[in-house]
């Protein structure tokens, strides 16, 4: 793309987003702290679902320094429910050496725990005006169809070339614009499966819409086959409490939350009543979880009884959540 097409792309992108864009909290502020807490939060994550966990997160961690100052099973409550929580785990490090001053240089961000060539991108042209281009599922959805490129996005070769061309296309006085921008019109116009053409501000310079490949671009050709599991979770009261497990150090993901325990982790559980079953995905492991009532004894010293009212103080796993509600709502 000529530069003088590139400046005019910069232009109709920055100018749609000005006129109107989705009203996200972390929109209104420059702090880096703030933008970093939404960008890790935004990974994997609709924004829409992130707004309230962010929301509470700045009230009880409104710096890096309050953030440093917590522990581990404070920080995991908070982010209970959000899912990938290495992700909780990494901000909690990073906060450490950040508590006396955010650095502003793009390798010193990207050098934190947890922050890869996106979140780095995101914070130094946001917060600090910094001339780098993020790219993420959705600035490469915009970038293979403008310029028609039926590259394998699952190639890292495609994905450094896509690189190359949002940095080419950055409006390097207004880099923070430019990438909100970018990624405002991947998210709510240049859609996967029915793209808003009509209402796209770069429909003009669309290669694919002028090709009329649109809905074949991006091209993903290693597909990762789903994987279906079942699986049984018991709900065990006594005296109004309920049972719960905490998961051993060892455990990659979800090490130091509390969950419902399976029949092989209650051995001698005399197993009742199916109260119901629930559906939970993690990347491409789709579980059906059968929920069913159960009378047994706490087999380790992992295991441990919790009043209703202290759930929301510990770092409770999505499907003990799911499990959870389920039962109220029997």
């Amino acid at each position: 793309m000529a530069a003088r097409h590139r400046v005019k792309l910069a232009r109709l992108l920055v100018d749609w987003y000005r006129k109107g864009h989705r009203d996200l909290p972390w929109r209104r502020t420059s702090d880096p702290y703030r933008i970093w807490v939404s960008e890790i939060m935004l990974q994997q994550t609709r924004a829409q679902a992130v707004i309230p966990y962010y929301e509470r997160f700045l009230e009880r961690f409104p710096t890096a320094g309050a953030l440093a100052a917590a522990s581990e099973e404070e920080v995991l409550a908070l982010w209970s429910g959000l899912g990938y929580y290495s992700r909780a785990r990494n901000l909690r490090r990073a906060a450490q050496p950040v508590a006396d001053g955010f650095p502003r240089e793009y390798q010193a961000i990207r050098a934190l725990p947890g922050i890869g060539d996106y979140t780095a991108a995101a914070i130094a042209s946001i917060a600090f005006g910094l001339p780098h281009a993020v790219v993420d599922g959705n600035v490469m959805r915009v970038v293979a169809r403008i310029q028609a490129d039926s590259g394998d996005i699952a190639s890292s070769r495609t994905r450094e070339r896509f690189r190359a061309i949002a940095q080419a296309w950055l409006d390097r006085k207004q880099p923070g614009a430019f990438n909100q921008a970018l990624m405002e019109l991947g998210a709510t116009v240049c859609l996967p499966k029915t793209p808003l053409c009509l209402l796209c501000p770069l429909s003009t310079c669309c290669l694919a819409r002028q090709q009329g490949i649109t809905a074949q671009l991006p091209v993903k050709l290693r597909k990762t086959e789903p994987v279906q599991i079942a699986a049984v979770l018991l709900l065990v009261h006594k005296g109004g409490r309920v049972l719960l497990r905490r998961t051993e150090a060892g455990s990659r993901r979800m090490a130091g939350f509390w969950e419902l325990p399976s029949p092989e982790q209650l051995p001698g559980a005399r197993i009742g009543a199916r109260i119901g079953e629930f559906r939970h995905t993690i990347t491409h492991h789709h579980y059906t979880f059968t929920v069913r009532a159960a009378v047994g004894r706490a087999a380790g010293a992992e295991f441990k009884w919790f009043a209703p009212a202290q759930l929301a103080e510990v770092p409770l796993s999505t499907t003990a959540r799911k499990a959870l509600q389920l039962a109220r709502n029997q």
